[in-house]
C-alpha cells in the first residue's frame, strides 16, 4: 500500500495524503459513470442493430407483397407490425382453454384478413407463407422495441444496475433476434424450417396416397404400418401452417377405437447435446399456447389411450431457421422410433400419428422429402461457403 502511496504522491507527507484522497475520490466518482458509458455504448449499438433487422424484415415482407408497394400498403404493414394479443383471464382456471382457443383463432383470422387485404391476388400457399413471415417480423419488431425501451430507461435513470442486467442478457437476445430475422425470411419464402421436422416425418409415412382434409388445415392419410392401421396427420403444406391437430385427433377418437396416439415434434436441446438427436418419451410432444395439446390430452384421458412422443433435438433458434442437415438426416431414426412405438400395440389395432409443427416448405406426400433434402443440402453448402469466406477475410 505504501508503494502505491509513493507512486501517486511521491512521498509520505500531508500533500501526498491530500492528493491520494482527491485521486481516489475522483476515481470512485467517475468509474461507475465510465463503466455505464461503456455498457450503454454496447446496448445502444445492439438496439440499433435490432431496429435495422426489424426494418429490413419489414422491407423484405413488403417486397413479397409487391415489387412496388403503394403508400397504403406500407402504412398497413407499419400498423400491423404493432399488432398484439392479450391472453384471457386465468385466475379461475376452469374454462381457460376455451378462452385461449378463442383468442388464438381470432389472432389467426386477423392474420388471414390482413394477408387478403394487402395481397388479394396471391395464391393460398403464398398467403400462408406471408402470414408466417409477418408473425416472425412482428416478434422481431417487439424484441427491438423492448431493447430500445431499456436503453431509454437507463439513459433517464442513469441506473448502473439496470444496465448490467441488460448487458448480461444481450448475447441471448442477439442470438434469438438473428434467428428470428433469418426465420422471417425463410417462412415468407416458404422454405423448410427446423420446426417442420414433424410434418416431414408424417409426409414420409403418408406415402403417395392423396390425403384428405378432416379438420381446418389438417390432412389425414390412412396407411398400414406393421399390420396396424394408422391415421397419419399433418398440417396442409407446402404453405406455412400449423393447423388444428388437437381437434383432428378428437374427431378421429370419436369415430374410431384408437389404441395409441403418437406425436412427433421438434424440441429444444440443452447446450452440449447434439442437434438432430432423437429421443422417445410419453405424453404429447407439442409446443405453442397449449390449446391443441389440451384437446389431445383430454380425449386420451377419457378413453384411456397411451400417448407416445418422438422428438428431434435442436437449439430453439434452429426451429425457426432454415432446416439444417443434421435435422433432416435424423428422419430415418425418427421413423424407426415411430415404428417401434406402433409395434407396442396389438396387430390390427388403430393408431394416430401426428407430425406436429410448421409445415412451411413441406408437401403432403413422401415425395416432398426429396424436395426438402435438396433444399437443405444446397443451403448447407451456402452456409459453409459463407463461413469459409469469413475466415479468409479474418
Amino acid at each position: 500500500m505504501s508503494v502505491l502511496f509513493q507512486l501517486i504522491g511521491g512521498g509520505g507527507d500531508w500533500t501526498s495524503w491530500i492528493f491520494m484522497v482527491v485521486f481516489w475520490g475522483i476515481f470512485f466518482f467517475l468509474y461507475p459513470r465510465l463503466m455505464l458509458s461503456q455498457i450503454m455504448w454496447k446496448i445502444e449499438r445492439t438496439a440499433e442493430q435490432l431496429e435495422l433487422m426489424s426494418d429490413n424484415s419489414k422491407r423484405f415482407l413488403l417486397r413479397k407483397i409487391s415489387d412496388k408497394p403503394t403508400d397504403k400498403v406500407k402504412n398497413s404493414v407499419d400498423k400491423f407490425f404493432e399488432f398484439f394479443v392479450i391472453g384471457p383471464v386465468s385466475l379461475d382456471p376452469y374454462g381457460v382453454i376455451k378462452k385461449l382457443d378463442l383468442v388464438v383463432q381470432n389472432e389467426k383470422r386477423r392474420f388471414e384478413y390482413f394477408a387478403d387485404q394487402v395481397a388479394p391476388k396471391m395464391d393460398g400457399e403464398n398467403k400462408a407463407n406471408l402470414q408466417m413471415g409477418f408473425a416472425g417480423g412482428i416478434e422481431l419488431h417487439n424484441i427491438a422495441k423492448i431493447v430500445r425501451h431499456y436503453v431509454e430507461l437507463i439513459k433517464q435513470t442513469k441506473s448502473y444496475q439496470i444496465a448490467i442486467i441488460i448487458q448480461m442478457q444481450l448475447p441471448l437476445v442477439e442470438r434469438v433476434a438473428k434467428a428470428m430475422y433469418e426465420g422471417t425470411k425463410a417462412l415468407a419464402n416458404g422454405e423448410p424450417v427446423g420446426d417442420g421436422f414433424g410434418p416431414l416425418v408424417a409426409a414420409k409415412l403418408m406415402g403417395d396416397k392423396k390425403p384428405k382434409e378432416i379438420e381446418e388445415d389438417i390432412l389425414m392419410s390412412e396407411v398400414t404400418i406393421s399390420r396396424r392401421k394408422c391415421y397419419v396427420l399433418k398440417a396442409r403444406g407446402p404453405g406455412g401452417r400449423l393447423g388444428r391437430p388437437g381437434k383432428a385427433v378428437e374427431l378421429l377418437v370419436k369415430k374410431n377405437k384408437i389404441s395409441r396416439i403418437i406425436t412427433i415434434d421438434a424440441a429444444a436441446k440443452l447446450e452440449g447435446e447434439k442437434t438432430g438427436s432423437i429421443a422417445e418419451g410419453v405424453g404429447v410432444a407439442m409446443g405453442g399456447p397449449g390449446v391443441e395439446k389440451s384437446y389431445i390430452e383430454e380425449v386420451a384421458v377419457k378413453n384411456n389411450i397411451p400417448m407416445d412422443s418422438v422428438i428431434v433435438k435442436m437449439k430453439p433458434e434452429e426451429a425457426i431457421m432454415p432446416m439444417r442437415k443434421a435435422i433432416k438426416d435424423a428422419l430415418p431414426k425418427a421413423i424407426e422410433s415411430v415404428k417401434e412405438s406402433i409395434e407396442r400395440s396389438k396387430t390390427n389395432q388403430k393408431i394416430i400419428i401426428v407430425g406436429v409443427g410448421n409445415t412451411s416448405g413441406v408437401g403432403n406426400s413422401e415425395k416432398t422429402y426429396e424436395v426438402v433434402s435438396k433444399f437443405v443440402d444446397n443451403n448447407e453448402k451456402k452456409l459453409k461457403a459463407k463461413k469459409k469466406k469469413k475466415k479468409e477475410e479474418f
